[in-house]
This record gives structure tokens, sequence and C-alpha cells, in this order.
């Protein structure tokens, strides 16, 4: 096992983990200042995906699809948080979940009726293919490296947000107290529009940057809101320090246990056996990691005990 292989699949875990955080940020936005169950995050997830796949075959600009990524799932965000979301405020959980899983229903088949049932493929810019040298003899592709880096500016530009802003004020002081921010003369209603269409440009930006590894295709929210979840539960309800610590640590233990898992039980199991069971451990380690961090911290890592 060698040093370059393990550093190559760290920082695959690394970018695999930023991604996730782009979907969580934004999720436990919503569900820590709103306390809402929202399903439908991974569609918008899509949507920005599909808006950059067209914009960029329309235009050619990578940037300008990003843009348009962010735009069109911020916009959606809000329609639906104007004409659903807000109706469901004051309903329990359930409600919640069968109205959003709905959404989820719409907004697939509706993707499906504009762009077809065949995967859109959004190309790396020629600016950012290829592999970049990093110390140690290590040969990894810059665009991995870009959304590295990506992330974690935005990750510092929310938190500078959330603690030194006037809105990031408000968002903090929702989680604890929705009804003061409404006595004290804000905008309820207008800070949980805004709060909505943060978190949709955010899983709209993730959806494009993905994009351009994998294909664009319908339903390819669902997969990545299960582990966003997953995120927020870890990291705590309404942290979006959490979040960040949450989704590194979940896309360190699924990458490194998909890849060392298998080789570790090959030790002293046949290939095959080894293969099926390190696979099946694998796919199960995050939900362990969870599991751990519930026992030691019901609240998640830096969740408030209510």
């Amino acid at each position: 096992m060698s040093f370059i292989l393990i550093a190559e699949q760290v920082l695959n875990g690394l970018q695999f983990g930023i991604m996730l955080f782009l979907m969580a940020a934004g999720l436990t936005l919503i569900f820590g200042v709103m306390g809402l169950i929202n399903l439908a995050h991974g569609s918008l997830y899509m949507v920005g995906a599909f808006a950059a796949a067209a914009v960029a075959a329309a235009s050619g600009s990578f940037l300008l699809a990003l843009a348009a990524a962010m735009a069109a799932a911020a916009a959606a965000g809000a329609l639906i948080e104007f004409l659903v979301i807000r109706r469901l405020y004051d309903k329990d959980h359930l409600d919640q979940v069968l109205a959003t899983f709905a959404l989820i229903l719409i907004f697939s088949e509706g993707t499906r009726w504009m762009f077809g049932s065949f995967p859109l493929f959004l190309q790396i810019p020629t600016y950012l293919s290829g592999p970049v040298s990093l110390p140690g003899g290590i040969e990894y592709p810059l665009y991995r490296l870009v959304l590295i880096g990506a992330g974690l500016l935005v990750a510092a530009g929310l938190g500078l947000m959330i603690t030194r802003t006037r809105i990031g004020i408000q968002i903090r002081a929702g989680e604890n107290d929705r009804e003061m921010i409404a006595a004290l003369g804000g905008d309820i209603s207008r800070l949980y529009t805004l709060i909505f269409a943060l978190g949709a440009a955010l899983a709209g930006l993730a959806g494009a940057l993905v994009g351009a590894i994998q294909s664009v295709q319908v339903g390819m929210g669902e997969p990545v809101l299960i582990l966003a979840f997953v995120v927020i539960v870890i990291g705590g309800i309404g942290s979006i320090k959490g979040a960040l610590v949450g989704a590194l640590l979940v896309g360190l233990t699924d990458t490194l246990g998909g890849v060392f898992l298998p080789q570790l039980f090959g030790l002293f199991m046949t290939p095959a056996v080894a293969a099926s069971v390190g696979s099946s451990l694998a796919s199960m380690a995050i939900y362990i990691l969870m599991g751990a961090v519930l026992i030691w911290r019901p609240t998640g890592l830096y969740g408030v005990r209510a």
C-alpha cells in the first residue's frame, strides 16, 4: 500500500466531503432555523446540474454555467418556499415529508419532460483539465483540487456571514427563538425565503461542480440527499462548522473504506470473499460512524442541546 495511493484517496475523500458540505450546509440551516425536513433539497442539486449542463452547451462557458446553476436553484428554491414550504412550518414532520416527497416527483418528471431521460454531460474546461504535480510525486486532477479549494472558500464565507453579519445574527437567533425575531420587527418570512434560496443555491453549485465529474441525470440528487442528512446528524443540526466537519468525516470514511477495507480483508481471506465483505462493510461505515457519534454526543458534534 503506497504513500501515493493513500494520499490520492485522502484527496478524493476530501473532495467528496466538500461536495457533501455544499449540500448539507443549506440543509442544516433550513432544518435548524425552520425546523423543516426538506426531502426536495436533492432535487435542487439536480436543477443546478441540469441548468449548468444546458448553459454550458449553449454558451461554452463553464463559469457562466456555474452562475446559472446557482441562479436556477436559488430561484426554484425561493419559488417552492413561497408556494409550498411556508405552508408547512406549523405542520408536523409527516406532512413536511409527504409534501416535499411530492416535490421530488414533480421535479423529476418536470426535468425528464424538459431534458429527456438520457444523461447529459458537462465538460471540464480546458484550463482546469489535466493533472497537477504535488509534493511526494503525486499526480492529481487539477479540477478536483479546485473543487476542494472552492468548497473551503464557500465554508469560510458562510462562517463569516453567520458570525459577522446582521443576517447571520438573525439566522442564529432564529435557531433559538423564531417568535422573538418577529416580535422585534424582523421579517421572518423574508428571512426564511432568503435562507431557503441560499441553501438551494449551494445545492445547485454542488450539482454543477459534480456534474463535470459524473453524468447529469434525473434522480441524481436523492442518493446525495441521504448522505447530506447523515452529515448534519453527525455534525449537529443548525451548525455550519458541524456540517463541514461531518461532511469531511463522511467523505473520508466512505472513500477510504471503499478502497482499503477490501484490501485489509484480503490479507486473510480469498480475494472474492474479501471484496464482498470489504465492500459491504464499507457501505455501512458511515452509518456506523453516525451511530458512534450519536452514542457519544446525541446532539451531534457541534449541536446544541435543546
